[in-house]
């Protein structure tokens, strides 16, 4: 598969979509997508750490003994979480302790791992830097979507402003994990179904 600009967009956003196609980075799906704002942050903090950790490691696949390549890899990635955690605490200081411990735990978020060793070690800088960035939007895409759903329903609430205009009752288990677990479930359900009858048609034509 040509791996332009176009077919890495659309490989990460939907056809391999790291959340509900691959089914990576759902601990973090689930613990921290009860409100939008933490999920955005999130996502963004992921973006910088999967764009410039492949960028970084295809700038250096051709030096990296590949006996080490995992340590090296870890090392690189392990730099830029630390300087999205030190910005989001400098910056956001509520956000980054309603977060808790899930953003240096981007650390062993199986994207950025996966995208490195699938893509980075393999193809060039620049359409590594996208790969990455693409990965991270379709993760924080499906992120903010779960945390839409649970914040109106769960709060009432979007980005900490009241949007229960018909006074319902806030369901509880949409601010717990198991919320999440649910709309990850309906997610991946609804996307399986799109692309089975894409599928399907394609097959009939």
């Amino acid at each position: 598969m040509k791996n332009d600009l176009r077919t890495v967009f659309y490989r990460n956003l939907w056809k391999e979509n790291p959340v509900i196609r691959q089914i990576l980075g759902i601990c973090s799906a689930l613990a921290v997508t009860n409100r939008v704002d933490n999920s955005l942050v999130m996502g963004i903090g992921l973006m910088f750490v999967t764009a410039f950790s492949s960028l970084t490691l295809s700038a250096l696949r051709n030096s990296i003994p590949d006996r080490i390549r995992m340590i090296v890899q870890t090392l690189v990635i392990a730099a830029y979480v630390i300087i999205v955690d030190i910005l989001i605490k400098a910056g956001l200081p509520e956000i980054s302790k309603a977060l808790g411990p899930y953003v240096g735990l981007i650390i062993t978020n199986c994207i950025i791992m996966g995208r490195a060793e699938a893509f980075a070690r393999k193809n060039p800088p620049v359409i590594s830097f996208f790969d990455g960035l693409f990965a991270g939007i379709g993760y924080t895409i499906i992120l903010l979507c779960i945390a839409l759903v649970r914040e109106i329903l769960g709060f009432g609430t979007v980005f900490g402003y009241n949007v229960n205009f018909l006074n319902f009752t806030n369901w509880t288990i949409m601010v717990v994990p198991p919320g999440a677990f649910f709309m990850i479930a309906i997610l991946i359900w609804i996307s399986s179904g799109a692309m089975d009858r894409r599928l399907r048609k394609k097959e009939r034509s």
